[in-house]
């Protein structure tokens, strides 16, 4: 199954409900502004590192440079709408809203 976030994180907490239910190894994609989580050094930095412990997380390259971010969490990996769409198709799809 693919988790998909598009919320901040700092102002809600779907991030850490999607961590808590997605099973170990289903990959989790950040888009919108669920991208935000991705940022280095963010206030949810330490809950983004556990998540690359167990899980393939990816962050869609649009809403990044849409938001001007630069400096992401290494091991995410930073993904086009053509690799988006492959992991929709690949995965049954969990939007946490």
């Amino acid at each position: 199954m693919l988790y998909t976030v598009n919320k901040s994180p700092i102002m809600f907490r779907n991030l850490e409900t999607c961590l808590r239910i997605a099973p170990a190894g289903d990959p989790i994609l950040l888009y919108e502004d669920g991208v935000y989580a991705a940022v280095a050094g963010a206030t949810t930095d330490a809950l983004v590192q556990e998540m690359l412990n167990q899980h393939p997380v990816y962050v869609l390259e649009a809403d990044v440079q849409a938001r001007g971010l630069t400096r992401l969490i290494s091991g995410i990996e930073v993904v086009g709408y053509d690799r988006f769409v492959d992991l929709v198709v690949e995965h049954n799809v969990t939007p946490w809203m």
